[in-house]
């Protein structure tokens, strides 16, 4: 792969090494939170970008449309680069976690960015770095 896409997935892999930071933290501590909220949106949109150019450059994919989260999730899905349907759950939560003004939303989610989808983010990096080493 090209050294542009080499370099979002390093980013996505740093990205998720921040967001594991969240997983033992005290949620009481101010910066916590919002810290939380913060790296889980990026890792998110990192990953999803990655998957877009793993759908174009490796499987050679172009017919869907590649601006989406949503149609890349779904093709990357249909592919089996990932497994899981709950990352359309984590795509919502991360659209609503945009409009938390109040903390709310992320105190809600908390469990699942630390628990869940940090481990399906995971899973994700270690099924496509093949292509990316």
């Amino acid at each position: 792969m090209e050294s542009k896409f080499f370099n979002r997935y390093e980013s996505l892999c740093r990205s998720l090494e921040n967001l594991r930071q969240s997983k033992g933290a005290d949620v009481g501590n101010p910066f916590v939170l919002p810290a939380t909220v913060q790296n889980f949106n990026l890792t998110f949109d990192l990953s999803w970008k990655v998957l877009k150019e793993l759908l174009i450059q490796e499987f050679g994919i172009t017919d869907f449309a590649a601006g989406s989260p949503r149609e890349t999730l779904r093709t990357a899905f249909s592919v089996g680069i990932i497994h899981d349907d709950r990352w359309m759950e984590m795509l919502r939560v991360r659209n609503t976690l945009a409009h938390d003004y109040d903390g709310k939303v992320a105190q809600r989610y908390f469990h699942e960015i630390v628990g869940e989808y940090f481990g399906l983010l995971e899973g994700m990096i270690r099924h496509v770095e093949q292509y990316y080493k």
